[in-house]
C-alpha cells in the first residue's frame, strides 16, 4: 500500500493579486491542475507557499481549499512549522480537522534549538495525532536533522519520514542504516536523480509548480532507474531545477509558472523581485525547456 506521503508531492505556491491579498479560488484551480497532471499530492503553507506572511485566517483556509479542490486519493499534507510547539501542534489539529493525510514539520526555529528541545517539539506536535513527515532544512532554521537525531525521533514514534534539504545526498544511506523504515523524501529539486536511486519514495518538489508532467516523467524513469530516460531530462531540467535550493526559489519558480501560461504572480515582502540578471537567466532556462516540448 503507498503511504500518502509518497510519489511526488507539489510543494505549492500560492497565487496573490497583484494588491497581495491571496486568491483561494486561483489555488484551487492549481490544486486539482496538478492531480490531472499525474502529481500525487500537495504540500500547502510551505516555504513556497510563503506561511511567513500569512495571516492565521488566510494560513488556516489555504489548508481547507487544497483539502476541498483535492480529487480521491490525492494527498494533502500542510506544513505546519511555527516558532513554538504549541502553535505547530494547533496547526497541526487545524489539518487534522480538515482531513489532512499528514503533514510536515520544521525543527524548532526561533533559534538554534538542542537535541532535548527538538524531541520536546516533535513529541508536543505528534499529540496531535496525524503522521509526521520532519522537514530538514538547517540551511533556513540553523537546526540540523542529522541522521542520528532523525533515528531517535523515528524510534520514538514521533515521525514516518523526513523531508532532506541538506543536499548531502550521502545522508540517505546513513539513515537507512540508522532507522531502517524511515522514508527519506528528496526535499531539493536539483538532488532529484541522486536521492531517488538512493531509494527514495517521495519528492517534495518545487519546479511541478510550473512543470508537472516532465517533473513527474522524470520521477517515474528515475525511481524505475531508467537512466536512458531520466539523465537527459534531468540535464534540461537541472537549469532550473537548482533555483528551488536558492535564496530566491519562490520568485523564480512563480516566473517559471508566468512563462509556462501558469499563474504565478507577486510575492509578499520580505521577498522581493527577481533581479533583470537572475529574470533573465530564469527565463532562458524556462523557455528552452518549452522549446523542447517540456510541460
Amino acid at each position: 500500500m503507498t503511504k500518502p506521503w509518497h510519489g511526488v508531492l507539489v510543494a505549492t505556491a500560492l497565487p496573490l493579486r497583484e494588491d497581495l491579498t491571496v486568491d483561494f479560488d486561483r489555488y484551487a484551480e492549481h490544486v486539482a491542475w496538478l492531480a490531472e497532471q499525474g502529481c500525487q499530492g500537495v504540500t500547502p503553507n510551505g516555504s513556497l507557499g510563503e506561511y511567513q506572511t500569512l495571516t492565521p485566517e488566510e494560513r488556516a483556509r489555504v489548508v481547507t481549499t487544497a483539502i476541498a479542490a483535492a480529487p480521491a486519493g490525492f494527498t494533502v499534507m500542510p506544513g505546519v512549522a511555527a516558532y513554538g510547539a504549541a502553535e505547530s501542534r494547533r496547526w497541526a489539529e487545524q489539518a487534522a480537522e480538515a482531513g489532512a493525510a499528514a503533514v510536515m514539520l520544521l525543527p524548532p526555529n526561533a533559534y538554534r534549538a538542542d537535541e532535548r528541545a527538538v524531541l520536546a517539539h516533535y513529541r508536543e506536535v505528534a499529540r496531535a495525532g496525524l503522521p509526521i513527515v520532519a522537514y530538514n532544512n538547517p540551511i533556513d532554521t540553523k537546526v540540523d536533522l542529522v541522521p542520528e537525531l532523525l533515528a531517535a525521533l523515528y524510534h520514538e514514534g514521533l515521525i514516518v519520514g523526513v523531508k532532506e534539504f541538506t543536499g548531502d545526498v550521502r545522508r540517505s544511506y546513513r539513515i537507512a542504516e540508522l532507522a531502517p523504515g524511515l522514508d527519506v523524501l528528496c526535499g531539493a529539486d536539483d538532488v532529484t536523480l541522486e536521492l531517488g536511486i538512493s531509494g527514495s519514495p517521495g519528492w517534495v518538489a518545487g519546479y511541478p509548480n510550473a512543470f508537472p508532467k516532465a517533473t513527474v516523467e522524470l520521477w517515474r524513469a528515475v525511481t524505475a532507474h531508467d537512466l536512458d530516460r531520466a539523465l537527459p531530462l534531468y540535464r534540461l531540467l537541472h537549469p532550473l531545477l537548482r533555483w528551488d535550493s536558492r535564496t530566491e526559489f519562490v520568485q523564480a519558480i512563480k516566473l517559471s509558472m508566468d512563462i509556462a501560461g501558469r499563474y504565478g504572480g507577486p510575492c509578499r515582502q520580505p521577498r522581493v523581485p527577481l533581479t533583470g540578471e537572475h529574470e533573465k537567466i530564469v527565463r532562458q532556462a524556462t523557455e528552452k525547456a518549452l522549446a523542447e516540448g517540456l510541460s
